[in-house]
């Protein structure tokens, strides 16, 4: 028995039916492969679209959140920030430099269409075990693919995480994110407006790469997804350069009424979301687009995600101006056809009318699910388990060591060494701190920048898991000393046709809306990535938080090293700790488990506050968050990064592995000047804040005593080996 056509192409019977509703008559094959890619999950978030609307998306500071290629927060003065992240993990899981490198590709346009000058790029990077041959060639082959790009456009790439847990062995998560800044005034939208204007096609030549890339994003992998390398895109960063600097140089004359970056589903994508976010519609000519293969057929040239491509819509008494900037850039233009007034989208080939549908219908008009949804069976068996029925710590030297050399706690210098996170020299804080910095050379202001996410957790508790997520992030911006003004995020999760699935990812968007309303951080952006399972198994539900941070004056940002012997050590908030789904747990007893901690997150908001108050006034010398591996990993951090050792005496506990190696939110650590404790104690005491004395910056040594005894003895030596040779001996 033959399968329907728009079964094969991923559409079911219902919304076949609501297609030939939505137009009045059934759609020729042509016009059947448009509503195929658009109404994909990757373009038309039909399992998420309900769930989203959770989010907080506006403060004073937004001027563009969801629906355009990135969110715009103003910043003052004039100037705007604009910030996005996208997933890009399927394609990376079969080609993985070319999906890298079109996952930073693709953001990368999206920055620069709404008129901004990027700045620079973040990553989050999830992979299988390392001692597995090909995880260490997709995690090769990413960490090229992302430095390639972005290397060779010239915009660095200054912070990231990499995780490496067994459930990403065959499905990699490749997170970018890329942020830029503008004068408000050169802000353009991805709108076809004015009746009459051209709509005009610049770049690539239009080839059969990532014909359907949607589609193949929008269903779990398996053994037959190599198959599918045709659906991955092939990036030219030289080109991406030019198409930049040209779009920039075009937007910054006033010359472009509307750019949209040619992204999923091509230019199917860019000529129905135009249309329809302007009201509008367009009529093309498809003969016109400029090709590189021979007998390309209509279907394939409307779905093709040849990189490198934008549509403008230009005035046509500007048509020649905007000419001459391409063609200096050595960039070619093709008018395909121009802005109507009557909402539908109309393509003509070879003289004939091969579709005639409305805008609205395929970019807008998928069905929106709410599916079924059940608690997995795991959650409270794995809340049941109690960390202290493990065998107890004996050796806390090496328990430390061991930590610092696992894959995901090491210094990730190796992956560093092939971004170039300096150029353009405005990097204050590069990688390896808690949220980069850039400084905006234009004013005395600067940005910082941070990814995060845990899966274990999120794995563990969606909705507690969605919060830390949210809370990490601002937390890393607060302590660089920047005031959090935005976020895009990346959602990542297993196939939300399973009821388990789709729980795990409304109680994660529920967490994350609940952490942004309280801590008055507005949600700008973002992506969702479903179907990321193998052969009916999925990876850890994973929400990935990209977080934008101000500083008014970039000179008073801070960093998380140790800076000068005899200062204080302090800890900052609440010791609300537990061992549950920890890094010791994972690292050392090869455990995913138990209950997190408690998260107040008015105790977070105000820490933070706080926190920030402590930076511009001056009164401490660093500032690094705890997360994973809790007080002694960051302890180990901030001496490493500082060289220099440190002397603590811990209160006498029960449990001095959950004091070292808890972990918990709202926990910042703190050294300053001696001289500045009495304030800061008053501050803390003002702000209803925990703030207590731990010791003091020392020697080349770090020891660490609890009740009297001396439980951590580490010379700087033997812990920075650990924590840097890690990847050098894995990856040769």
């Amino acid at each position: 028995m033959i399968e329907q056509p728009w079964r094969q192409l991923g559409l079911t019977d219902q919304e076949y039916a609501m297609i030939v509703d939505q137009i009045g008559r059934e759609p020729n094959l042509v016009e059947l492969n448009m509503y195929s890619v658009m109404w994909s999950e990757h373009c038309s978030y039909k399992h998420s679209r309900s769930s989203l609307r959770l989010f907080p998306t506006s403060s004073p500071r937004v001027v563009q959140g969801p629906g355009e290629n990135a969110g715009v927060v103003d910043i003052g003065d004039g100037w705007a920030a604009v910030f996005k992240i996208e997933s890009h993990n399927h394609p990376s899981a079969v080609e993985p430099y070319q999906g890298a490198a079109t996952g930073v590709g693709g953001i990368l346009r999206d920055i620069f269409t709404m008129g901004a000058q990027p700045i620079a790029f973040l990553n989050s990077l999830r992979f299988g075990n390392l001692e597995d041959a090909r995880v260490r060639y997709l995690f090769d082959g990413v960490v090229a693919g992302i430095g390639g790009y972005g290397n060779c456009v010239g915009i660095p790439t200054v912070a990231g995480e990499i995780y490496f847990e067994p459930c990403y062995q065959g499905n990699p998560l490749v997170n970018a994110m890329c942020v830029g800044v503008m004068p408000l005034t050169r802000l353009v939208l991805g709108k076809a407006c004015g009746e009459g204007n051209l709509v005009v096609l610049v770049g690539a030549r239009t080839g059969r790469d990532g014909i359907h890339g949607v589609t193949f994003a929008s269903e779990e992998l398996s053994k037959k997804s190599e198959e599918k390398r045709p659906a991955v895109q092939v990036g030219d960063p030289f080109l991406g350069k030019l198409l930049m600097e040209a779009t920039l140089e075009a937007v910054q004359e006033n010359l472009l009424a509307g750019v949209q970056d040619f992204g999923g589903a091509g230019l199917t994508c860019a000529l129905t979301e135009t249309a329809s976010r302007a009201g509008t519609g367009i009529e093309i000519e498809l003969e016109r687009v400029p090709l590189r293969e021979a007998d390309m057929l209509p279907f394939e040239i409307l779905t093709s995600e040849s990189q490198e491509r934008m549509l403008l819509i230009i005035e046509p008494d500007k048509l020649s101006a905007v000419e001459t900037i391409y063609r200096r850039w050595e960039l070619a233009l093709a008018v395909l056809g121009r802005v109507t007034d009557n909402g539908m989208v109309v393509i003509c080939h070879q003289s004939e009318e091969i579709v005639r549908v409305p805008a609205d219908s395929v970019a807008g008009g998928a069905p929106a699910y709410e599916p079924e949804s059940k608690e997995p069976d795991y959650i409270k068996e794995l809340a049941r388990f109690d960390p202290c029925s493990l065998p107890p710590i004996i050796d806390y030297n090496g328990t430390l060591l061991k930590l610092l050399a696992s894959a995901d706690l090491a210094s990730k210098e190796w992956v560093w060494r092939r971004y170039d996170y300096m150029v353009r020299t405005s990097t204050i804080q590069g990688p390896g701190g808690d949220a980069a910095v850039i400084r905006l050379r234009e004013t005395d202001k600067a940005l910082a920048m941070t990814v995060d996410g845990n899966g274990r957790h999120t794995y563990l508790d969606p909705y507690k898991g969605g919060m830390l997520a949210v809370a990490e992030a601002t937390r890393n911006l607060s302590c660089s000393g920047a005031e959090p003004i935005g976020i895009t995020d990346c959602l990542n999760f297993g196939n939300p046709e399973k009821p388990e699935i789709f729980w795990q990812f409304r109680q994660a968007v529920e967490g994350i809306a609940e952490a942004c309303r309280i801590l008055e951080v507005p949600v700008v952006g973002g992506n969702v990535s479903f179907y990321n399972e193998v052969e009916g198994t999925a990876i850890y539900p994973t929400p990935v938080i990209g977080a934008v941070g101000l500083l008014e004056k970039g000179e008073q940002q801070c960093t998380s090293a140790f800076r000068k012997e005899g200062d204080l050590v302090c800890l900052l908030g609440p010791q609300r700790v537990a061992l549950g789904g920890s890094q010791l747990l994972k690292s050392c007893y090869n455990k995913v488990a138990g209950s997190l901690a408690e998260i107040d997150l008015e105790m977070e908001k105000r820490m933070q506050a706080l926190l920030r108050q402590l930076i511009r006034k001056g009164l401490i010398s660093s500032a690094h968050d705890l997360s994973d591996g809790g007080l002694a990993i960051a302890l180990a951090e901030s001496c490493i990064s500082g060289g220099l050792g440190a002397k603590l005496e811990l209160a006498v506990s029960s449990c001095p592995a959950r004091e070292l190696f808890g972990e918990g939110p709202s926990r910042v650590l703190l050294s300053l000047n001696k001289n500045n404790i009495g304030q800061a104690l008053k501050m803390a005491a003002q702000s209803a804040v925990p703030l207590i004395e731990l010791g003091m910056v020392s020697g080349d040594v770090l020891k660490i005593c609890s009740g009297g005894d001396l439980i951590i003895n580490l010379d700087m030596p033997i812990m920075k080996d650990a924590f840097e040779e890690v990847f050098t001996w894995i990856m040769q």
